[in-house]
């Protein structure tokens, strides 16, 4: 269980192709709001011929968005950069200069045993230059955890790699869409994605292998527009709460204020989560009726959930 909430703040991830011309005006004037987290990406959504000048600009609006916020006081997210590979990390951080200081770090596609300690390796030579790390948050969307014959080891044999730096990686990611692609799945916007059992029994997995140890974010919702977009995103964040997930991957800044709305923690819940980690281990009882006498509380049993839902109010608040 994460003890600090840096690991919890990532919450809702936008994700923006890294040669979006007008992210740094939208940053400046606060046109998505103030509680969220940017990903800049050069992967997916950049075509692969445009990779180079896709670079190109995201150096130019790093180094104009550090400029601004020296001159300006606005909200600045934390900001991921989406690679294709470790080497363009490299090349990367080198360019970026004196606007390395406003990267949070990178986000991992595609992570795998293949290329796992290359990302590892990679990251800490350049974070040996660094006075404050940069963190990294890798996706499992591989193809090879398909395969039930393999899947347990390959999650376990990944987990020995991200636990020697463990402290860098903030947040474990799932590929909803990529693992979809495998097998031609898409939902609608009255579904979820726990419903497509052969994903949701991956995300398990991942969940049951990663989630005592890491943050878990939930998979990206596609629909930002038409009949009912919005109930459906908030009906699959009550599942992603229930299943492990916390905070999720957004594409459209209107998905925004719905992860951060649904994500809030109730009040009896957190007055719960108080309760249950100020009480008196020398009692002779742990266990006892809740704050609003509606349910019990056992000490024993309820404390990582009790520091998980305070960790969820300071981020997202309270309803």
């Amino acid at each position: 269980m994460k003890n600090a909430m840096l690991y919890y703040s990532v919450g809702a991830l936008l994700y923006c192709p890294a040669n979006h011309y007008k992210i740094v005006n939208s940053l400046v004037e606060e046109k998505f709001g103030n509680n969220f987290s940017l990903a800049l990406c050069l992967e997916d959504t950049i075509n692969d011929s445009c990779v180079t000048e896709a670079e190109n600009i995201l150096v130019t609006s790093l180094k104009n968005l550090y400029a601004q916020k020296n001159v300006k006081k606005f909200f600045l997210p934390k900001i991921f950069i989406r690679v294709r590979n470790a080497q363009q990390m490299l090349s990367l951080t080198e360019r970026f200069g004196k606007s390395n200081d406003i990267v949070t770090g990178f986000i991992f596609p595609k992570f795998c045993l293949e290329n796992a300690d290359e990302y590892i390796a990679t990251l800490l030579k350049i974070n040996l230059k660094k006075k404050v790390p940069f963190y990294f948050m890798p996706i499992f969307e591989h193809s090879s955890i398909i395969n039930l014959n393999k899947r347990y080891d390959i999650l376990y044999q990944l987990k020995k790699k991200l636990d020697r730096v463990e402290n860098l990686v903030l947040n474990i990611r799932v590929g909803g869409n990529d693992l979809c692609h495998i097998f031609g799945f898409r939902r609608s916007a009255e579904q979820s994605i726990h419903d497509i059992k052969p994903i949701s029994s991956i995300f398990s997995d991942i969940i049951t292998v990663y989630g005592a140890d890491y943050v878990i974010s939930a998979p990206v919702w596609e629909y930002y527009n038409g009949t009912n977009w919005d109930k459906g995103l908030q009906q699959e964040i009550i599942q992603d709460k229930l299943c492990g997930f916390v905070g999720k991957t957004v594409i459209h800044p209107k998905q925004i204020a719905v992860v951060n709305n649904t994500y809030k923690v109730t009040q009896k819940d957190l007055d719960d989560a108080l309760s249950i980690l100020k009480w008196n281990k020398h009692t002779n009882s742990l266990v006892s009726g809740s704050v609003s006498k509606e349910r019990m509380n056992e000490f024993k049993t309820h404390s990582n959930w009790a520091f998980k839902t305070i960790m969820l109010s300071r981020v997202f608040g309270v309803i």
